[in-house]
């Protein structure tokens, strides 16, 4: 993949940038074998490639510039807002919302917020394609000053965005590197994203966590789902589970699936998707798996970078859970992790090239418990 923002220096977000695809699977593959290399049995099944480009579904747009000549993308070491409106790894629907979202900027006068001088309201706009090209859209502002006129203008928008099924606004007062905040003001009649995947549709609220590239997603799902289907299990927990993925292609006829996660928006995601034997809980994973008196036969994690941690390690060490599958974003992690966990024998292994153009990957553990 060729970017003319990386050749120019302007951007360098994507570090594999201009490395052929093939050398880049083959590198990444070969560096995660080496991180899980005290696990020489492990069964590592092909990787799971990804399209070069246009494979983000969604894209955080930090707004410089000014009300009448926004920027959407980055900002520069200045602080000065860079425009990537053209960038390749974005799907082809978000790329055709970006002039429609950039005039209305400047139609109902909002301006984008200047971090050295710590004035205007538009800090980032979020932008998410569904697998059916619906939008989601999300203004993050500093205040509500603008709010009234968002409202008022926010017609002109549907027009020109037909396909927006959610428009939001996000608040994020402080003055912080962060790219959303708490409180979150929905403008739309629906008030989530329809997500729909082989197994059904989740419901994606605002602040939801989604794995930003869907056709590799649902790579993660159906891996999840076989090793899943061989274990046979009754009773499984999904813990970090986000608006229920891993819940919804683990539900089965006879058997218990109960999800866990601290955001209650990505909770309410998840129960409104209305799976027959799902449950989900909003909560701690680690403080919830403590509490519970009863074990279940399969565990799946999918922890943020920083792993499961050492409560979580101890906690399933001690449960006696028979199978585990760990879906990793840091192989850094997911090694230290399975080091913590010796009454856990890895099995297979997968990779799934999630963020193509960067070094990061997605990595699929399946454990089984020594003597069960």
């Amino acid at each position: 993949m060729q970017c003319d923002y990386f050749d120019a220096g302007v951007c360098r977000s994507c570090t594999l940038m201009g490395v052929p695809y093939a050398t880049q699977l083959a590198d990444k593959e070969s560096a995660t074998r080496a991180l899980l290399a005290a696990w020489p049995d492990l069964d590592w099944m092909p990787a799971v490639p990804s399209p070069e480009s246009g494979f983000r579904n969604k894209a955080k747009m930090v707004v410089g510039g000014t009300v009448a000549a926004p920027t959407l993308g980055i900002l520069d070491e200045h602080r000065h807002g860079v425009d990537l409106r053209g960038c390749g790894i974005c799907a082809h629907e978000l790329h055709a919302a970006f002039p429609a979202i950039a005039a209305f900027i400047d139609r109902a006068a909002i301006p984008p917020y200047d971090v050295p001088a710590r004035s205007g309201e538009l800090k980032h706009v979020h932008v998410t394609v569904s697998p059916d090209g619906e939008l989601m859209v999300r203004f993050v502002l500093r205040s509500t000053e603008a709010l009234g006129r968002i409202r008022k203008h926010l017609p002109w928008l549907e027009e020109r965005l037909p396909r927006a099924a959610v428009i939001s606004v996000n608040l994020l007062p402080a003055h912080v590197a962060l790219v959303e905040g708490e409180e979150e003001i929905v403008l739309t009649e629906r008030e989530a994203l329809p997500m729909r995947m082989r197994a059904g549709t989740l419901l994606l609220p605002p602040g939801g966590f989604f794995q930003t590239n869907t056709g590799v997603a649902q790579g993660l799902y159906d891996q999840a789902r076989a090793w899943t289907d061989q274990i046979m299990p009754e009773t499984a927990w999904d813990l970090y589970c986000g608006v229920g993925g891993f819940a919804l292609h683990l539900a089965a006829p006879g058997r218990t699936v109960v999800g866990v996660e601290v955001s209650e928006a990505a909770i309410a995601g998840a129960r409104a998707a209305d799976v027959p034997g799902t449950s989900f809980i909003a909560d701690d994973a680690t403080a919830w798996a403590e509490a519970q008196t009863e074990r279940p036969d399969l565990v799946v994690v999918n922890p943020p970078r920083r792993g499961l941690g050492e409560r979580l390690d101890a906690w399933l060490e001690a449960s006696g859970v028979p199978s585990v599958v760990y879906s990793s974003c840091n192989a850094v992690t997911l090694a230290r992790d399975l080091a913590a966990l010796p009454s856990y024998r890895p099995v297979a292994a997968r990779m799934f090239d999630m963020f193509p153009q960067t070094a990061h990957v997605e990595t699929m553990v399946l454990l089984s418990r020594r003597g069960s």
